[in-house]
């Protein structure tokens, strides 16, 4: 049996503020329990379970991050899980302005366990890389598969490798000159943590098992290099085939978003 309790409460101390190198043109700072993630793209607040404080208290804190970022013009999101405190934060930040996005499943699953050799069907070559072009290139399918602007990932990308090399990993499975599949993982240095992220096949693609593949190889890819948890924020999609990897549900997870009133309209 799997005590996800215990996963969550390691979850909870380890993956919710940012570790590791800072990308350039990236600063953290810090505002009472929460820190401030100030990027080229857009603000990112994260905070421990419990912010510490309610009531007036806590409006103000969340109203100094909207103006900080509005003096910007820039939009924020602030993370929310499902089991966080105080239990009225949702209905604070949505006085204040911020738009909760759909919910994702938080699964915590054990590398391990995960780890295979990728199975790929005919045609498809699933590889490693830090290309310039491939960055462009996969922030230019996500936003086929999104049907939003994704381009903003391209430098997203290109900073963590600038950043550190040794904590992300990205791979791209390739049909022909389409990028049929892509994702990336971060390693949590100081934790037993990777975060799979991207995790995008095209339409066409789905349901040919691409999204297992690279499963599988970040999987294999984090116990090679000593990792034993890996965490995802999934999609209603991607949670029913990362818990048949064996991946256990802990929480859910909520991105509520600020945007200036100038770039909203």
């Amino acid at each position: 049996m799997v005590d996800t309790a215990a996963l969550l409460d390691a979850y909870d101390e380890r993956m919710r503020m940012p570790g590791g190198a800072i990308p350039p043109g990236t600063t953290h700072e810090h505002d009472g329990p929460l820190v401030r993630i100030v990027g080229p793209h857009m603000g990112r607040i994260r905070a421990p379970r419990d912010v510490g404080v309610t009531g007036s208290e806590l409006d103000l804190l969340i109203a100094r991050q909207r103006d900080y970022f509005q003096a910007r013009g820039q939009a924020v999101e602030w993370k929310l899980r499902g089991h966080d405190l105080p239990a009225d934060l949702p209905e604070r930040l949505t006085a204040a302005g911020f738009t909760p996005e759909r919910p994702s499943t938080v699964l915590i699953g054990f590398a391990d366990r995960a780890a295979a050799e990728p199975v790929l069907p005919d045609g498809v070559v699933l590889r490693r890389t830090t290309d310039p072009d491939d960055l462009r290139r996969i922030a230019d399918q996500q936003t086929e598969v999104w049907g939003f602007d994704c381009s903003w990932l391209t430098d997203v990308l290109a900073s963590r490798i600038a950043a550190d090399p040794d904590q992300i990993a990205i791979f791209v499975a390739e049909a022909g000159d389409r990028l049929a599949c892509t994702a990336w993982m971060m390693y949590q240095p100081g934790t037993e943590f990777v975060a799979l992220l991207g995790g995008t096949t095209l339409p066409e693609w789905q349901g040919r098992g691409l999204y297992r593949a690279m499963i599988a190889v970040r999987a294999r890819e984090a116990a090679d290099h000593g990792y034993r948890l890996l965490h995802v924020d999934a999609s209603a999609d991607s949670a029913p085939i990362l818990r048949r990897c064996g991946f256990h549900e802990i929480t859910t997870s909520v991105h509520y978003q600020w945007t200036p009133p100038d770039s909203a309209a």
